[in-house]
């Protein structure tokens, strides 16, 4: 699915969130959304899942305003999974994914084969198998940032949208949902904070501060030592290997001259 975001601004209890922001994403196309602390990557991905209603529209999924879908259509169509979402503590892995399927099932509709497809899928996408029967309150950290994607999957949409969901993963989970996402043949929106990750998995990236969008493009555009120095306030060195693309370098700061 295209999603199309144009002037973008959001202001929030008088102070301005986002400001002026303008992109795109194509059909089956991983867009990393990259900045700061604080520069608004979560409020955006909360506008782009509808959780935030701007004034006038200008989010626009294919070629209807995002604004036009009622809400169970929007749900068929995406998922959002936030940094820090919360599940009844009770509650088995499985079924947790089987929530995923409720925008595609009327109140009292029986469960499908085509449900069933769809969680075993994403359980099996996750790597979540040998915890299916696990509760909610029994999961590390990172356990649960891959049940509530497994959710995410279950639900099948058209664009997926995810807040940081590397934090609670270990190295290894982590390389194995980002080459997921980068194989997944749906339009990806993902908020990060490894650089590197989002230079080798990503095909388009955003770079936002203050709110605003400085820079965007294929990674090699947009990661360059000068806006990542404007960005971060830190200094980098990008090497470009023909193996295995781009690593980004951090580079210790220079003592002060006393």
């Amino acid at each position: 699915m295209r999603l199309c975001v144009e002037r973008l601004s959001v202001t929030l209890k008088g102070r301005a969130i986002l400001r002026d922001v303008a992109f795109s994403a194509a059909p089956g196309q991983a867009v990393g959304l990259l900045g700061p602390n604080g520069s608004g990557k979560s409020t955006l991905l909360r506008c782009l899942a509808g959780l935030i209603t701007t004034h006038p529209p200008c989010i626009t999924l294919g070629a209807t305003p995002m604004a036009a879908f009622p809400h169970r259509a929007l749900a068929r169509r995406l998922a959002f999974v936030p940094q820090h979402a919360s599940a009844d503590p009770d509650l088995r892995v499985e079924q947790i994914v089987r929530l995923g399927r409720t925008p595609h099932r009327g109140a009292f509709s029986a469960w499908r084969r085509e449900d069933s497809e769809a969680v075993e899928r994403a359980i099996r996408m996750t790597q979540l198998q040998a915890l299916a029967y696990r509760p909610w309150r029994q999961l590390s950290g990172g356990e649960r940032q891959r049940c509530q994607i497994a959710r995410a999957l279950a639900q099948k949409p058209q664009l997926l949208l995810l807040d940081e969901p590397t934090n609670h993963l270990d190295i290894r989970h982590q390389l194995a949902l980002m080459q997921l996402i980068q194989e997944l043949p749906i339009t990806v929106i993902i908020a990060l904070h490894d650089l590197n990750l989002a230079a080798r998995y990503c095909q388009h990236l955003v770079l936002l501060n203050h709110g605003a969008v400085t820079a965007q493009g294929e990674p090699e555009r947009v990661l360059t030592p000068g806006n990542i120095a404007r960005a971060w306030q830190v200094e980098a060195r990008v090497e470009h290997r023909p193996s295995d693309g781009m690593m980004i370098h951090f580079l210790p700061s220079q003592p002060q001259a006393g």
